[in-house]
Protein backbone atom coordinates (compact mmCIF):
# COMPACT_ATOMS: atom_id res chain seq x y z
CA UNK A 1 0.00 0.00 0.00
CA UNK A 2 1.34 3.09 -1.01
CA UNK A 3 1.95 5.59 2.15
CA UNK A 4 2.61 8.62 -0.18
CA UNK A 5 -0.86 10.07 0.04
CA UNK A 6 -3.31 9.90 2.89
CA UNK A 7 -7.27 10.37 1.88
CA UNK A 8 -9.46 11.08 4.79
CA UNK A 9 -13.30 9.85 4.51
CA UNK A 10 -16.18 11.28 6.39
CA UNK A 11 -18.45 8.81 8.04
CA UNK A 12 -16.79 5.52 5.83
CA UNK A 13 -18.94 3.08 8.52
CA UNK A 14 -21.56 5.05 7.09
CA UNK A 15 -23.09 4.80 3.57
CA UNK A 16 -21.92 7.13 0.95
CA UNK A 17 -18.46 7.23 2.66
CA UNK A 18 -18.06 3.51 2.99
CA UNK A 19 -18.06 3.05 -0.85
CA UNK A 20 -15.59 6.17 -0.93
CA UNK A 21 -13.14 4.46 1.57
CA UNK A 22 -13.27 0.99 -0.53
CA UNK A 23 -13.01 2.68 -4.21
CA UNK A 24 -10.21 4.07 -2.54
CA UNK A 25 -8.53 0.74 -1.06
CA UNK A 26 -9.26 -1.01 -4.41
CA UNK A 27 -6.34 1.84 -5.96
CA UNK A 28 -4.28 1.11 -3.25
CA UNK A 29 -4.84 4.60 -0.98
CA UNK A 30 -3.76 4.93 2.51
CA UNK A 31 -7.32 5.68 4.14
CA UNK A 32 -8.57 7.42 7.28
CA UNK A 33 -11.97 7.94 8.71
CA UNK A 34 -13.28 10.70 10.85
CA UNK A 35 -16.66 8.84 12.66
CA UNK A 36 -19.31 9.25 15.03
CA UNK A 37 -19.90 5.64 15.15
CA UNK A 38 -16.97 4.27 17.11
CA UNK A 39 -19.37 1.73 18.76
CA UNK A 40 -19.92 -0.02 14.76
CA UNK A 41 -18.23 -2.30 13.36
CA UNK A 42 -15.15 -1.12 11.22
CA UNK A 43 -16.16 -3.54 7.43
CA UNK A 44 -12.12 -2.48 6.72
CA UNK A 45 -10.76 -4.01 10.05
CA UNK A 46 -7.49 -2.37 10.20
CA UNK A 47 -7.37 -1.27 6.66
CA UNK A 48 -9.03 1.88 7.54
CA UNK A 49 -8.16 4.03 10.47
CA UNK A 50 -11.31 5.86 12.63
CA UNK A 51 -10.61 9.37 14.16
CA UNK A 52 -13.78 11.54 16.15
CA UNK A 53 -14.43 14.25 14.59
CA UNK A 54 -13.96 16.64 17.37
CA UNK A 55 -16.11 19.73 15.89
CA UNK A 56 -15.80 21.57 19.24
CA UNK A 57 -12.15 21.13 19.51
CA UNK A 58 -11.10 22.78 15.72
CA UNK A 59 -7.42 22.37 17.35
CA UNK A 60 -7.84 18.64 17.35
CA UNK A 61 -9.83 18.20 14.35
CA UNK A 62 -6.95 19.79 12.62
CA UNK A 63 -4.28 17.80 14.16
CA UNK A 64 -6.30 14.84 13.22
CA UNK A 65 -6.62 16.21 9.55
CA UNK A 66 -2.30 17.13 9.09
CA UNK A 67 -0.74 15.19 6.65
CA UNK A 68 -4.13 14.66 4.71
CA UNK A 69 -3.93 15.18 1.13
CA UNK A 70 -7.85 14.83 0.38
CA UNK A 71 -10.30 14.17 2.15
CA UNK A 72 -13.56 13.65 1.09
CA UNK A 73 -16.72 15.09 3.14
CA UNK A 74 -20.41 13.35 2.62
CA UNK A 75 -20.95 14.76 6.54
CA UNK A 76 -24.79 15.63 6.56
CA UNK A 77 -28.25 14.96 7.96
CA UNK A 78 -31.27 13.84 5.95
CA UNK A 79 -33.88 15.86 8.43
CA UNK A 80 -33.77 17.95 11.64
CA UNK A 81 -34.48 15.84 14.72
CA UNK A 82 -33.98 16.91 18.40
CA UNK A 83 -31.01 14.70 18.34
CA UNK A 84 -29.82 16.18 15.06
CA UNK A 85 -30.33 19.17 12.40
CA UNK A 86 -29.28 21.32 9.71
CA UNK A 87 -27.86 24.20 11.42
CA UNK A 88 -25.55 22.23 13.66
CA UNK A 89 -24.74 20.40 10.33
CA UNK A 90 -23.32 23.48 8.41
CA UNK A 91 -21.95 25.11 11.31
CA UNK A 92 -20.10 21.58 11.86
CA UNK A 93 -18.64 21.50 8.42
CA UNK A 94 -17.63 24.82 7.98
CA UNK A 95 -15.34 23.82 11.00
CA UNK A 96 -14.73 20.61 9.55
CA UNK A 97 -13.43 22.92 6.19
CA UNK A 98 -11.37 25.34 8.38
CA UNK A 99 -9.61 23.07 10.16
CA UNK A 100 -8.28 21.27 6.61
CA UNK A 101 -7.07 24.69 5.89
CA UNK A 102 -5.33 24.70 8.98
CA UNK A 103 -4.19 21.18 8.65
CA UNK A 104 -2.75 22.20 5.06
CA UNK A 105 -4.85 19.31 2.94
CA UNK A 106 -4.76 19.53 -0.45
CA UNK A 107 -7.80 18.89 -2.07
CA UNK A 108 -11.52 18.54 -0.33
CA UNK A 109 -14.22 16.15 -2.55
CA UNK A 110 -17.34 17.38 -0.91
CA UNK A 111 -20.68 15.73 -1.42
CA UNK A 112 -23.65 18.03 -1.66
CA UNK A 113 -27.35 18.04 -3.59
CA UNK A 114 -28.51 19.19 -6.92
CA UNK A 115 -30.41 22.70 -7.16
CA UNK A 116 -28.92 24.20 -3.96
CA UNK A 117 -29.88 27.88 -3.10
CA UNK A 118 -29.22 30.46 -0.09
CA UNK A 119 -32.25 31.33 -1.07
CA UNK A 120 -34.57 28.43 -0.84
CA UNK A 121 -36.89 28.50 2.12
CA UNK A 122 -36.31 24.39 1.91
CA UNK A 123 -33.36 24.21 4.79
CA UNK A 124 -32.29 20.89 3.26
CA UNK A 125 -31.64 22.68 0.04
CA UNK A 126 -30.49 26.49 1.57
CA UNK A 127 -28.00 24.59 3.96
CA UNK A 128 -26.26 22.73 1.61
CA UNK A 129 -25.49 26.04 -0.21
CA UNK A 130 -24.47 27.74 2.57
CA UNK A 131 -21.39 24.64 3.00
CA UNK A 132 -20.71 24.98 -0.80
CA UNK A 133 -20.27 28.71 -0.10
CA UNK A 134 -18.34 28.14 2.90
CA UNK A 135 -16.06 25.58 0.81
CA UNK A 136 -15.40 28.00 -2.01
CA UNK A 137 -14.33 30.50 0.37
CA UNK A 138 -12.18 28.63 2.59
CA UNK A 139 -8.76 28.75 0.34
CA UNK A 140 -8.45 24.62 -0.47
CA UNK A 141 -8.63 22.94 -3.69
CA UNK A 142 -12.20 21.74 -3.94
CA UNK A 143 -14.25 19.65 -6.17
CA UNK A 144 -18.10 19.71 -5.55
CA UNK A 145 -20.22 17.13 -6.43
CA UNK A 146 -24.32 17.18 -6.56
CA UNK A 147 -26.03 14.33 -6.51
CA UNK A 148 -30.25 13.62 -7.06
CA UNK A 149 -31.02 10.32 -5.19
CA UNK A 150 -28.45 7.79 -4.48
CA UNK A 151 -29.30 4.24 -4.96
CA UNK A 152 -27.53 0.98 -3.85
CA UNK A 153 -28.01 -2.16 -1.33
CA UNK A 154 -28.65 0.16 1.53
CA UNK A 155 -30.12 2.86 0.24
CA UNK A 156 -32.92 3.86 2.42
CA UNK A 157 -35.46 5.78 -0.30
CA UNK A 158 -35.79 3.50 -3.20
CA UNK A 159 -35.76 0.77 -0.42
CA UNK A 160 -38.45 1.94 1.18
CA UNK A 161 -40.52 3.19 -1.34
CA UNK A 162 -40.18 -0.71 -2.81
CA UNK A 163 -41.04 -1.61 0.65
CA UNK A 164 -44.34 0.12 0.63
CA UNK A 165 -45.51 -1.28 -2.82
CA UNK A 166 -44.93 -4.45 -1.19
CA UNK A 167 -47.13 -4.25 1.72
CA UNK A 168 -50.03 -1.54 0.47
CA UNK A 169 -52.50 -1.66 -2.18
CA UNK A 170 -52.66 1.60 -3.75
CA UNK A 171 -49.33 3.98 -3.86
CA UNK A 172 -50.29 7.79 -3.06
CA UNK A 173 -48.27 10.28 -5.29
CA UNK A 174 -48.14 13.91 -4.67
CA UNK A 175 -50.15 15.57 -6.57
CA UNK A 176 -49.56 14.42 -10.86
CA UNK A 177 -46.51 13.21 -10.06
CA UNK A 178 -45.08 14.32 -12.75
CA UNK A 179 -41.83 15.98 -11.53
CA UNK A 180 -38.61 14.37 -12.73
CA UNK A 181 -35.05 12.67 -10.64
CA UNK A 182 -31.96 11.40 -11.48
CA UNK A 183 -31.02 8.71 -9.36
CA UNK A 184 -27.33 7.52 -9.54
CA UNK A 185 -25.81 4.53 -8.20
CA UNK A 186 -23.45 4.66 -5.01
CA UNK A 187 -20.61 3.28 -7.21
CA UNK A 188 -20.77 5.47 -9.70
CA UNK A 189 -20.45 8.65 -7.24
CA UNK A 190 -17.64 6.74 -5.06
CA UNK A 191 -15.76 7.07 -8.35
CA UNK A 192 -16.50 9.75 -9.33
CA UNK A 193 -15.43 11.10 -6.08
CA UNK A 194 -11.86 9.08 -6.06
CA UNK A 195 -11.79 10.67 -9.70
CA UNK A 196 -11.75 14.30 -8.45
CA UNK A 197 -9.47 13.54 -5.86
CA UNK A 198 -6.56 13.01 -7.94
CA UNK A 199 -7.31 16.71 -9.55
CA UNK A 200 -6.60 19.76 -8.31
CA UNK A 201 -8.50 22.23 -10.64
CA UNK A 202 -12.21 23.77 -8.59
CA UNK A 203 -15.29 21.81 -9.71
CA UNK A 204 -18.95 21.66 -9.43
CA UNK A 205 -20.00 18.88 -10.97
CA UNK A 206 -23.82 17.61 -11.27
CA UNK A 207 -23.72 13.84 -10.51
CA UNK A 208 -26.44 11.83 -11.67
CA UNK A 209 -27.56 9.20 -13.13
CA UNK A 210 -28.71 7.89 -17.01
CA UNK A 211 -32.39 7.64 -16.59
CA UNK A 212 -34.53 10.55 -15.56
CA UNK A 213 -37.57 9.42 -14.50
CA UNK A 214 -40.71 11.49 -13.50
CA UNK A 215 -41.86 10.44 -9.67
CA UNK A 216 -44.95 8.52 -10.47
CA UNK A 217 -42.86 6.47 -14.13
CA UNK A 218 -40.40 5.61 -11.36
CA UNK A 219 -42.94 4.45 -8.78
CA UNK A 220 -44.46 2.35 -11.50
CA UNK A 221 -41.55 1.23 -12.51
CA UNK A 222 -40.40 -0.10 -9.03
CA UNK A 223 -43.14 -1.90 -8.78
CA UNK A 224 -43.59 -3.27 -11.96
CA UNK A 225 -39.76 -4.73 -11.34
CA UNK A 226 -40.03 -6.51 -7.92
CA UNK A 227 -43.88 -7.62 -9.30
CA UNK A 228 -45.93 -5.43 -7.24
CA UNK A 229 -47.91 -3.53 -9.93
CA UNK A 230 -49.94 -0.78 -7.67
CA UNK A 231 -53.15 1.58 -8.27
CA UNK A 232 -51.17 4.88 -8.40
CA UNK A 233 -53.24 7.35 -6.78
CA UNK A 234 -52.62 11.09 -7.17
CA UNK A 235 -53.22 12.93 -3.30
CA UNK A 236 -52.27 16.84 -2.20
CA UNK A 237 -49.17 17.38 -0.80
CA UNK A 238 -50.90 17.40 2.50
CA UNK A 239 -52.16 14.28 2.54
CA UNK A 240 -49.74 12.65 0.87
CA UNK A 241 -47.69 14.20 4.21
CA UNK A 242 -50.33 12.10 6.55
CA UNK A 243 -50.64 9.01 5.17
CA UNK A 244 -46.59 9.30 5.38
CA UNK A 245 -46.77 10.44 8.88
CA UNK A 246 -48.91 7.16 9.81
CA UNK A 247 -46.47 4.90 8.23
CA UNK A 248 -43.90 6.58 9.96
CA UNK A 249 -45.74 5.64 13.72
CA UNK A 250 -46.27 2.18 12.53
CA UNK A 251 -42.46 1.96 11.64
CA UNK A 252 -40.94 4.00 14.24
CA UNK A 253 -39.06 6.43 11.45
CA UNK A 254 -38.97 9.44 9.69
CA UNK A 255 -40.88 8.08 6.29
CA UNK A 256 -41.05 11.90 4.59
CA UNK A 257 -40.66 14.86 5.72
CA UNK A 258 -42.73 18.37 4.18
CA UNK A 259 -39.36 19.77 2.56
CA UNK A 260 -38.54 16.91 0.84
CA UNK A 261 -42.10 16.88 -0.55
CA UNK A 262 -41.95 20.39 -1.46
CA UNK A 263 -38.52 19.89 -2.89
CA UNK A 264 -39.62 16.70 -4.97
CA UNK A 265 -42.32 18.48 -6.52
CA UNK A 266 -40.37 21.62 -7.70
CA UNK A 267 -38.24 18.83 -9.81
CA UNK A 268 -34.89 20.22 -6.84
CA UNK A 269 -33.76 16.77 -7.63
CA UNK A 270 -33.59 17.18 -11.13
CA UNK A 271 -30.80 18.96 -13.80
CA UNK A 272 -30.79 19.54 -16.93
CA UNK A 273 -26.98 17.96 -17.22
CA UNK A 274 -25.88 15.50 -19.38
CA UNK A 275 -25.23 12.24 -16.61
CA UNK A 276 -22.20 11.17 -14.82
CA UNK A 277 -23.11 7.90 -13.67
CA UNK A 278 -23.32 5.16 -16.18
CA UNK A 279 -25.07 2.52 -14.39
CA UNK A 280 -29.02 2.49 -15.00
CA UNK A 281 -31.20 1.89 -11.49
CA UNK A 282 -33.67 -0.52 -13.75
CA UNK A 283 -30.86 -2.77 -14.82
CA UNK A 284 -29.41 -2.27 -10.88
CA UNK A 285 -33.47 -3.10 -9.79
CA UNK A 286 -33.90 -6.30 -11.95
CA UNK A 287 -30.55 -7.51 -10.43
CA UNK A 288 -31.81 -6.79 -7.00
CA UNK A 289 -35.39 -7.41 -7.07
CA UNK A 290 -35.85 -10.56 -4.75
CA UNK A 291 -34.46 -7.97 -1.92
CA UNK A 292 -35.58 -4.90 -2.74
CA UNK A 293 -37.63 -3.84 -0.31
CA UNK A 294 -38.26 -6.86 1.36
CA UNK A 295 -37.19 -5.36 4.53
CA UNK A 296 -37.98 -1.45 5.99
CA UNK A 297 -34.69 0.44 6.24
CA UNK A 298 -34.49 2.72 8.85
CA UNK A 299 -32.99 6.33 9.05
CA UNK A 300 -33.42 6.27 13.28
CA UNK A 301 -32.24 3.04 13.87
CA UNK A 302 -29.33 3.84 12.08
CA UNK A 303 -28.56 7.04 13.92
CA UNK A 304 -29.87 5.42 17.17
CA UNK A 305 -28.23 2.22 17.36
CA UNK A 306 -24.92 2.92 16.31
CA UNK A 307 -23.65 -0.58 16.39
CA UNK A 308 -25.46 -1.56 13.28
CA UNK A 309 -23.29 -2.31 10.69
CA UNK A 310 -24.24 -0.85 7.27
CA UNK A 311 -23.26 -4.11 5.13
CA UNK A 312 -21.03 -3.66 2.46
CA UNK A 313 -22.27 -4.64 -1.22
CA UNK A 314 -20.31 -7.01 -3.00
Amino acid sequence: MSKEKIHMVTGAFGYSGKYIAQHLLNKNKEVRTLTNSFERRNPFGEKVKAYPFNFDRPDKLAETLRGVSVLYNTYWVRFNHKSFDHETAVRNSITLFHAAKVAGVERIVHVSITNPSEESNLEYFSGKARIEKALIGCGVSYAILRPAVLFGEEDILINNIAWMLRKFPIFPVFGNGSYRLQPIYIHDLAEIAVQQGESRENTILNAIGPETFTYKGFVEKIGEIIGAKRLIVSVSPALGYCAGSAISKIVHDVVITREEIEGLMAELLYVDSPSTGKTKLTDWAKEHADSLGKVYASELARRRDRSIEYKLAS
